[in-house]
């Protein structure tokens, strides 16, 4: 299938139904191919426990019960109003 621009603004319901007959999409942009987008099968499983994010508050010692602590943080711009 080849879309334009705005095939994509206007028709992604039809780009994405290609994408799920497993063809590959050409972008075009004024008329000159700018991109290739192929579809792809395989499910992504991310392990967030690899991320440097994740565990970041575990050292902390105050936050035994988060409900509580996040209502006393929540609490100074709730009470403003």
């Amino acid at each position: 299938m080849e879309a334009s621009i705005l095939d994509l603004r206007k028709h992604m319901n039809k780009v994405l139904a290609a994408l799920d007959m497993n063809e590959t999409v050409k972008l075009t942009y004024r008329g000159k191919e700018k991109a290739t987008i192929v579809p792809t099968n395989k499910q992504q499983n991310i392990d967030l426990t690899n991320n440097e994010a994740f565990g970041l508050w575990s050292d902390r010692f105050n936050t035994g019960d988060i409900d509580k602590f996040v209502r006393n943080i929540r609490k100074g711009r709730v009470d403003a109003i």
